[in-house]
């Protein structure tokens, strides 16, 4: 069974806990990871591209020379895709990129993820972050005492923490997320995971 070490915002370690094998066990799947980031980040996308096909550019109504008897190809339109400031032919147009990816293979991509970075040391447990008030010195503070200053780091806690969340905005490569918001892109694009005990505890209580 994985183990970790729970640690104060002091970097000293609390006490040991056994992880579930199902959540944090997992042989990482590379084919897993991949599709589930290509699934979030298309539906990222808003599809809002739009390119001016014949129907839509404005002008060219009328025929720009007579058909026959001028030396010159024949033209029906100046806004023909062959003229300078003419239309886009099968250019982008608006459209959906969202896609759903079956629930299983979504669960254990995630799954697959948390196991990633457990195995390579990249996923630390922490007793409580507790901020009095929103105060980025003292989470640049213990980002530092943690060893985690200069890196790209995901805070993971179980419910939404204004203090938390307004004291790390500011601070470039870190983001807030609550447990029940993680997903498989998140996780991959960080450097390191910082979980609070309660957010572990909720992980294992929705994935588990």
């Amino acid at each position: 069974m994985p183990e970790v070490e729970v640690k104060d915002i002091n970097n000293n370690v609390v006490e040991k806990v056994t992880l579930p094998e199902d959540v944090f066990g997992r042989e990482v799947r590379v084919d897993l990871l991949h599709t589930a980031v290509v699934n979030y980040l298309a539906n990222q996308r808003q599809g809002t591209h739009c390119t001016k096909t014949r129907s839509t550019i404005r002008g060219g109504g009328k025929k720009p020379w007579r058909q026959k008897h001028t030396g010159r190809a024949r033209h029906g339109s100046i806004r023909s895709p062959l003229w300078r400031g003419g239309a886009v032919v099968f250019g982008p147009q608006p459209r959906d990129y969202y896609y759903k990816l079956p629930k299983k293979q979504k669960r254990l991509a995630l799954k697959t993820a948390l196991s990633a970075k457990l195995r390579d040391n990249e996923l630390t447990v922490v007793d409580n972050i507790a901020l009095e008030m929103p105060k980025t010195k003292e989470m640049v503070s213990i980002l530092k005492k943690m060893g985690l200053d200069g890196k790209s780091v995901l805070i993971v806690t179980a419910e939404k923490d204004e203090n938390v969340y307004l004291s790390a905005r500011n601070i470039p490569g870190v983001d807030v997320i609550r447990a029940a918001d993680i997903n498989t892109y998140e996780l991959l694009v960080h450097d390191h995971v910082l979980l609070t005990r309660d957010a572990l505890a909720k992980i294992q209580e929705v994935w588990g």
